[in-house]
């Protein structure tokens, strides 16, 4: 019987990786990036509406940057991204979990496929160094493109790749006002999954029924059903369920909240679900399952959240220290991109997420100053469009 207290949902893809020793992959340097995908996701949670990203792709596009960050600016990425290895020893780490994706690609139950490259400004000077650890332990395409005086075009080759790395489904990473003659440099990560459920649900039993936004707010849904064996287990305030792809390498998770309004009490716990009580409990029975059908994109601008975390200095033109990739201090992060897109219907989940990393120039120039201390006008636009939304004057401040 279907019960609609029981409709909100977490969904979190994990990774299975049991079958990795401590000799081929430091166990210490996965759940470090899974403590990282929790804190950032607790920032992504504060605003309203549907949440999907990969923090995967995030980790891996700022582990490239961080190959050249040094001082305090290496200090604060270490501490916010959970980078306690030492630089020798991430960057192999993240090559060898590359490798591991790659052999679950190899075994064709599923399609997991990885890209990254490196874009940057036509005659600019990169160190070797920075250059060899992207190329060797991120395999890490490099492409020379023209920022300074071909800005569009650099955002569409960009745009173009991800597209591609990402089978279509991650358009338009780049919009115009990303980028700008001062950028130098662009770090890019793209992921495409798809995997079809190790027990698929039946499309004939799909059927409209209704999805409680809140407790006084339903919406009607394809809902998904079937009856079958899983992994499965019952906790005070939540369920939680396992469904297995097909060859068991990759599963989705579902934490359900008990309540209709129990989303936020459930978020608060779910460091201590994932590290301490995941499958701890969890049974193999069968049950019924209804999973609504969904399909949505979402872009997301990181600076904020991970300066809120403590990533401050490698935003701050002043402060910021990538002198392993040029040799100064020159480069700054001014933008930090993901979007992500996913699909969920009675066949299994399809997934697509890009990062990227653009780096720009401080620019060697006076600065000017800007003091209003005699009336001015003043307007509100549309950088987009161009469209004036307000605009007004100032004669007397404290005139009310």
């Amino acid at each position: 019987m279907y019960k609609k207290q029981n409709v909100i949902i977490i969904l979190i893809f994990i990774i299975t990786i049991s079958n990795l020793t401590a000799d081929n992959l430091n166990q210490k340097f996965i759940e470090d990036n899974n403590a990282f995908a929790i804190e950032l996701y607790e920032q992504l949670a504060k605003e309203d509406g549907n949440i999907f990203f990969s923090p995967y792709s995030i980790s891996t596009a700022l582990a490239m940057t961080y190959a050249g960050a040094r001082g305090n600016t290496e200090k604060e990425m270490s501490d916010v991204l959970h980078f306690y290895l030492s630089q020798d020893e991430l960057h192999p780490a993240f090559s060898k979990l590359s490798s591991h994706f790659a052999r679950i690609q190899d075994i064709g139950n599923i399609e997991l496929n990885i890209a990254n490259a490196l874009w940057i400004q036509k005659n600019y000077n990169i160190l070797d160094s920075f250059l060899n650890i992207n190329t060797k332990y991120y395999n890490a395409n490099l492409f020379n493109v023209d920022f300074m005086n071909a800005t569009d075009e650099a955002a569409q080759e960009i745009n173009d790749w991800v597209e591609e790395n990402t089978k279509n489904k991650i358009k338009n990473i780049l919009k115009k006002r990303d980028l700008h003659p001062l950028t130098r440099l662009i770090l890019t990560n793209a992921i495409y999954f798809k995997g079809d459920w190790e027990y698929e649900f039946d499309k004939e039993l799909t059927k409209e029924l209704p999805f409680w936004i809140n407790k006084n707010k339903k919406v009607m849904v394809p809902m998904m059903y079937q009856k079958d064996r899983f992994k499965y287990s019952k906790h005070e305030d939540y369920q939680m369920l396992e469904l297995a792809y097909t060859g068991k390498e990759l599963s989705m998770f579902i934490f359900l909240p008990n309540e209709i309004d129990g989303l936020s009490k459930l978020e608060k716990k779910l460091k201590d679900i994932l590290f301490t009580y995941l499958n701890q409990f969890a049974q193999h029975k069968k049950i019924e399952v209804y999973l609504p059908k969904f399909e949505f994109t979402k872009r997301f601008v990181l600076n904020k959240k991970l300066e809120t975390l403590g990533m401050k200095d490698a935003f701050i033109i002043s402060n910021a220290d990538f002198s392993g990739i040029t040799g100064n201090k020159k480069l700054f992060i001014h933008n930090i991109i993901h979007k992500a897109y996913v699909k969920v219907d009675e066949q299994g989940t399809e997934a697509a997420a890009a990062t990227a990393v653009l780096m720009a120039e401080s620019a060697e120039i006076e600065e000017p100053i800007f003091k209003a201390d005699h009336p001015f006008i003043f307007l509100v636009r549309d950088n987009e469009t161009g469209s004036i939304l307000f605009i007004g004057r100032i004669v007397d401040p404290l005139d009310k």
